[in-house]
């Protein structure tokens, strides 16, 4: 078996593939957000249950470890160098103020990452072309290193000025805090993001730095109770070994909803969806992506909370608005729902744990759209305990209950549609072109919402939708991401020759490393016109430069920079191009999970189980609705809302006027149709009531 282990907020989530079979397993345990490998240890423990005996040949974790230490704020006792001269770099950061200059007046700059105090300096200079101005001083070198060690600072992270070019004064800087202060943790920028501009880079090796201590325990304490080797999910796509993987920890940072990206890309592509949007909601948190020729969106402009980091990695929006996310009156006395959530210790108040506020979740309970249990039964969940603090709320309000439950819902569906809008509109993509893959626990909760707030032509929500990014993490390949800044407006082929030379062959040695006999090495670079402050990254063809090689990537640029920006200076000779990065991805390949075809319905006509009473319109009122469990669902078959579809790990409340039909491969197909009569539920397989 290969496994696959999501760490969420609220869920540990497990995918199991038995490699001769193909057989498919999952399982769902609470989260331990005190110390998460308790979940994780929990989690196999079901998959040990129910497959004794098998061998395990693979095991990925994604893990959001060091986000949450980011989006917590959880950074102490890290320390900075640079270069002399340019000890507030930080400070400085960047001009533009969130909102826009209309929010200038009132934004107050937070916290730097490392505040001035803590920020040294080290003579010693390089021009940008990696050529040494001034010798390093290695004297004072050694005097920042005491310094750091006589005040317990341990988390240190080195950024000189032009060390993209050249890493040499970097790594003296190293050798010195080995000798001086050898209990520090070091991170350098020219290991870890050797591109230009100062100050993404600086921020990025010291979120490194600052998350290196959490990953490293983390890490041992999961391998000591392993005793097997691993896997961890990174940000840009691809996995690396716990070994390997403790020395760059900021590629994890998103680790969990790239997998979940991945995987849907994979279901959708295979059911013939091959360019879809993403919506992974969670307990905590909603993940939006945009998936084009069933490759998830790169960026390296990204950001964990407040902090740029230009590492790459999937294109992912999140907004506060998961299953947890806090319903909350405002000063002015609106209703407010997230970004505050109420996780998985104490949880809504239907888990019964002591949770004092009102959540999305709780709003579902009270309006009979998820039952009275979470994962099965394993997790009763409290109605009365959801009643009470919706009717409190709604007493505040001076609405009826149901108006006030309708209500958390549709702001918590508008929240997750501004998401959708800041990856598809924002980018230059017309949403109504993108059918919808909707997954995680609370992903399908808001799908027929999500279809009238947007205009969406489908929405897709996979077999098991709790559990997709377990899976995900099973479809992916192994992947390192390097980089090298090289700024040219007349670039010399044999130059990048090499560039490209020396930086494929990092990527094969670590490929290799990773028992890879035939690693696959992807070019890119970023261009831009001349004069411009940012860059537009294209695919460079494989094999020998040459002017062939030249003329292809800078018609690809002109193609991309009009697509993206609508005008493109291909036969002005007034605006020249200038080449300013140089990347390759070397990929491992694996062998991905086969996903099965769903046989169609031989016996009699579907039938709904029961059903409950459930209100999806306030006007309306309660009205018992159809009950459907999706392990009786087969190829072919159409539930019309109003109904509820409910399984395992997840529910689909299906709104009157909307229609689910089952595909080939067991995901279900939401679509809009004529307004249904009430009550009612349908097959194609023959009719039922």
């Amino acid at each position: 078996m290969r496994i696959g282990v999501d760490t969420g907020g609220t869920f540990t989530d497990v995918v199991a593939v038995d490699e001769r079979t193909g057989e498919i397993f999952t399982t769902k345990t609470p989260s331990t957000p005190a110390n998460p490998a308790d979940g994780f240890m929990a989690g196999l423990g079901k998959v040990g249950a129910a497959k004794a005996g098998a061998e395990v040949t693979g095991l990925v974790h994604g893990t959001t470890v060091a986000t949450n230490q980011l989006l917590e704020d959880r950074i102490e006792d890290l320390g900075f160098v640079t270069t002399e001269g340019f000890e507030f770099i930080l400070e400085i950061a960047r001009q533009s103020v969130p909102d826009g200059y209309g929010n200038s007046y009132f934004w107050v700059k937070p916290p730097r990452i490392v505040p001035v105090h803590r920020v040294k300096t080290v003579g010693g200079r390089l021009d940008h072309l990696g050529a040494e101005v001034r010798p390093f001083d290695e004297e004072e070198a050694a005097r920042v290193a005491r310094w750091f060690r006589e005040r317990g600072i341990t988390a240190i992270g080195v950024c000189f000025l032009h060390s993209y070019a050249n890493p040499e004064h970097e790594e003296r800087m190293r050798g010195v805090l080995e000798r001086e202060h050898p209990e520090a943790v070091v991170s350098l920028s020219s290991d870890v993001l050797r591109e230009y501009r100062e100050y993404e880079r600086s921020v990025t090796t010291l979120v490194d730095a600052a998350v290196k201590p959490t990953m490293r325990r983390y890490i041992a304490n999961l391998s000591e109770r392993l005793r097997m080797p691993y896997s961890v999910m990174k940000s840009n796509g691809g996995i690396l070994s716990a070994a390997e993987v403790v020395h760059q920890p900021i590629t994890t940072v998103l680790s969990g909803p790239a997998a979940g990206a991945l995987g849907a890309a994979l279901i959708a592509s295979t059911a013939g969806h091959p360019s879809v949007i993403t919506l992974d909601g969670g307990g905590t948190s909603t993940d939006v992506a945009v998936v084009v020729d069933g490759e998830p969106s790169l960026t390296t402009e990204g950001s964990i909370g407040r902090y740029p980091c230009k590492i790459p990695m999937i294109d992912i929006v999140t907004v506060g608005a998961g299953g947890g996310s806090i319903a909350w009156i405002s000063p002015e006395g609106t209703l407010k729902v997230g970004p505050r959530s109420a996780g998985a210790d104490p949880g809504p108040l239907c888990y019964g744990k002591g949770g004092g506020d009102v959540t999305v979740t709780d709003a579902h309970v009270f309006l009979g759209r998820i039952p009275p249990h979470l994962l099965g039964g394993e997790i009763p969940l409290d109605g009365q305990a959801a009643r009470e603090g919706v009717e409190a709320l709604a007493a505040k309000l001076g609405l009826t209950p149901e108006r006030t439950a309708t209500g958390i819902l549709e702001i918590s569906a508008f929240n997750q549609c501004n998401a959708i809008r800041q990856i598809t509109v924002k980018r230059g993509l017309d949403v109504r072109d993108f059918p919808l893959v909707t997954f995680g626990g609370s992903g399908p909760l808001l799908a027929c919402r999500l279809i009238d707030i947007l205009g969406l032509p489908a929405v897709i929500v996979p077999p098991d939708p709790g559990n997709v990014s377990a899976f995900g993490l099973l479809t992916v390949d192994v992947k390192n991401d390097y980089v090298r800044t090289h700024v040219t407006r007349d670039p010399d082929l044999g130059v990048l020759a090499g560039i490209f030379a020396e930086l494929e062959g990092q990527a094969v040695a670590a490929l290799e490393r990773e028992g890879f006999t035939s690693p696959v090495c992807r070019r890119s670079a970023d261009l831009r016109y001349y004069g411009q402050a940012y860059e537009v990254r294209v695919a460079a063809p494989p094999g020998p430069l040459g002017e062939e090689w030249r003329a292809e990537v800078l018609a690809r640029f002109h193609e991309a920079h009009e697509r993206l920006y609508g005008y493109a200076y291909r036969d002005d000779p007034r605006h020249a191009v200038e080449w300013v990065n140089l990347r390759v991805s070397g990929i491992g390949p694996i062998t991905r999970p086969a996903i099965p075809e769903r046989p169609g319905r031989a016996e009699a006509a579907l039938t709904a189980r029961g059903g409950r009473p459930v209100c999806f319109d306030e006007r309306e009122g309660w009205t018992e609705r159809p009950v459907h469990q999706r392990a009786d669902l087969r190829r072919g078959d159409v539930v019309s809302g109003p109904a509820v579809i409910e399984e395992y790990g997840s529910t689909l409340p299906l709104h009157p006027g909307f229609t689910a039909e089952c595909d080939a491969h067991g995901n279900l197909v939401i679509r809009r149709h004529g307004a249904g009569e009430p009550g009612t539920s349908t097959s194609t397989k023959g009719q039922s009531r």
